[in-house]
């Protein structure tokens, strides 16, 4: 019979084991998804309002759009290497702490980026900013991961996602607003302020939620006051030797590559297609695909659960993790491949108001399948790396953010080579490919756990 027990918790009686997600009530679990969720919109402000005020920032400091846009790039890889090292870190010292860790370097880097009179400065404070506030993500899932157990996590995490993924809305058209109407620098110190009220939040009223007795720093029995212990961040990467975690993290890069598509060439396809050149019209065509984020990730995480629960049930209580799954049909073969090809082909075909109205749709339709794809999987790599959940999250996000990194650098010489349409028509193959990975990894998912051991949660 499968259970879900991580190597710690398998050693408490089943007393332990029944009350380990009750220590907070319901009402405080609201509020600590509320708290994390806030955390998780900065990485998003931060990385999105960025690239609509580049116009602004190389004119300011008298460079070209190109250079200035290496800025997007150092932040790829500044979170990258920071949501893998706050996660690491949080299993030694514990979720709070790393918060409170990160969010001074947000508000030193914001206020850097915002006096910044030279590039170099600007790409240095930059990268702290991000690397301060690139947690929000991996932390955020662990702390989903400690406090509700397996039949309900899947819609705390789509809460949760939901929820951050309302940055990626709303973000873009703050940006382009403030780059039209007020100032980059002012942005920043925005930002900065934002971050500081964070902090204090967390300080007043977030709690610890690592399970008692998990965290390295207790199984110290002689610690100083200030104890500080070096861990190797890229050891979460490590987590993804697995064959289900690396299947199930190149699966959701190749989904989630069609918002990217659709999104990161806005200004060259829809921009130019219906005359769109004031950058705030410009963010606001990002809504309609935050909007459905927003919308499918708790639908698809409530999903993922109803789905766990039948198919446990039909098995009399046997748990098989991949059952979580086969919740990302509907969004994985469907919405997401038929979305992208349908906005490929309407930017290349149709002009006007209807065009630019169906494509704002296909947005829409593409950013709700989309998380009913990559919803599910988070929620399942939590499932079977629950006693790292934070680590593997952060190994989920830096090696995604490295995939797509590169693959977003070729959407827009594909277009001005091969037309959007058939570099939309790419990305719907490519999303078709990833959901026959996540088949597979249905299929074959025991004998892939099986292969390699990284402490998956353990079956009986």
């Amino acid at each position: 019979m499968a259970s879900e027990e991580s190597p710690l918790l398998a050693t408490r009686d089943g007393a332990a084991l029944e009350t380990i997600y009750d220590r907070f009530t319901p009402d405080q679990k609201r509020w600590i998804v509320f708290v994390v969720s806030l955390a998780s919109l900065l990485p998003m402000f931060v990385s999105a309002t960025f690239v609509p005020s580049i116009p602004q920032i190389a004119k300011d400091l008298n460079s070209t759009h190109a250079v200035v846009s290496l800025g997007v790039s150092l932040s790829i890889v500044a979170a990258a290497i920071g949501t893998l090292f706050w996660a690491a870190y949080s299993v030694f010292y514990g979720r709070r702490l790393m918060y409170l860790c990160g969010m001074p370097f947000l508000c030193i880097g914001s206020c850097g980026v915002a006096m910044s009179t030279s590039l170099r400065s600007l790409l240095f404070w930059r990268f702290v900013q991000t690397f301060g506030c690139s947690g929000g993500m991996s932390l955020g899932a662990g702390v989903i991961g400690d406090i509700y157990k397996l039949e309900e996590r899947g819609t705390g995490i789509g809460i949760f996602f939901g929820a951050s993924l309302l940055g990626f809305a709303f973000a873009p058209f703050f940006g382009g607003a403030t780059a039209q109407y007020w100032s980059w620098r002012n942005l920043h110190y925005s930002l900065a302020a934002w971050g500081l009220l964070e902090m204090l939040l967390i300080y007043i009223s977030f709690p610890e939620t690592s399970h008692p007795g998990t965290m390295g720093i207790e199984k110290r029995t002689h610690r100083r006051k200030c104890h500080i212990i070096w861990v190797n961040p890229l050891s979460s990467l490590w987590l993804l030797r697995s064959p289900n975690l690396f299947a199930t993290t190149l699966a959701s890069g190749l989904v989630l590559l069609s918002d990217y598509v659709l999104l990161v060439p806005m200004t060259y396809t829809i921009g130019v297609r219906y005359g769109i050149t004031n950058e705030a019209i410009i963010g606001a065509c990002f809504l309609p695909n935050g909007v459905g984020n927003f919308i499918g990730a708790p639908v698809a995480g409530r999903l993922s659960d109803i789905v766990v629960r039948k198919w446990r049930a039909r098995r009399k209580g046997v748990w098989h993790p991949e059952d979580r799954l086969k919740a990302t049909w509907i969004g994985g073969l469907c919405i997401v491949p038929l979305s992208i090809t349908a906005s490929g082909l309407l930017t290349a075909y149709v002009g006007g108001p209807m065009g630019l109205s169906l494509n704002l749709l296909c947005l829409f339709m593409n950013g709700l399948g989309v998380l009913f794809v990559t919803s599910p999987i988070g929620s399942y790599n939590v499932d079977v790396a629950h006693s790292r959940s934070a680590e593997i999250i952060a190994a989920y996000v830096a090696s995604r953010s490295l995939i797509l990194s590169a693959a977003t650098a070729l959407v827009i010489p594909a277009i001005e080579r091969i037309g959007v349409a058939w570099t939309d028509i790419i990305a719907a193959v490519l999303a078709l490919f990833g959901q026959g990975i996540i088949f597979l990894t249905i299929r074959y998912g025991n004998r892939m756990r099986a292969s390699v051991d990284v402490g998956l949660s353990t079956q009986e």
